[in-house]
């Protein structure tokens, strides 16, 4: 709570909604994106902890996503303290490095990716 609403006694607290994030952390996990693009979308955003763009785009992505597990997988990939699984996702799925940035994985390829704030333009719905 901030200190306005403690001084004039809000007492509403806002929820944050949580997402079905995975953290992509390990070189391997690579691998398994790809396998599992080829039954369900795989969806990776890689972010930086230390922008405040990043940060902007993350909180609107949190508050528009609407996709369950069922129908896709979100992997969260902190690009600051996994600099090389970043730098393979690069190479990988065929794309500069940006952040933010989402990428949409199916069938083992990059079908779309966006960066900054083109990401919350992305209809994600439209790749299931």
């Amino acid at each position: 709570m901030g200190l306005f609403n403690k001084i004039f006694g809000a007492s509403e607290t806002k929820e944050e909604k949580a997402l079905p994030w995975i953290p992509l952390n390990s070189l391997s996990q690579l691998d398994e994106i790809v396998e599992k693009s080829k039954t369900k979308p795989q969806f990776i955003f890689k972010h930086s902890t230390r922008c405040g763009i990043s940060r902007m785009v993350i909180n609107g992505l949190i508050v528009n996503y609407e996709l369950t597990e069922d129908q896709a997988d979100l992997y969260y990939l902190d690009l600051l303290n996994f600099r090389q699984v970043s730098d393979e996702v690069g190479y990988k799925f065929q794309v500069i490095h940006q952040s933010p940035q989402l990428l949409v994985i199916k069938n083992g390829i990059t079908v779309a990716h966006a960066s900054h704030g083109a990401i919350n333009n992305i209809d994600l719905e439209r790749f299931l």
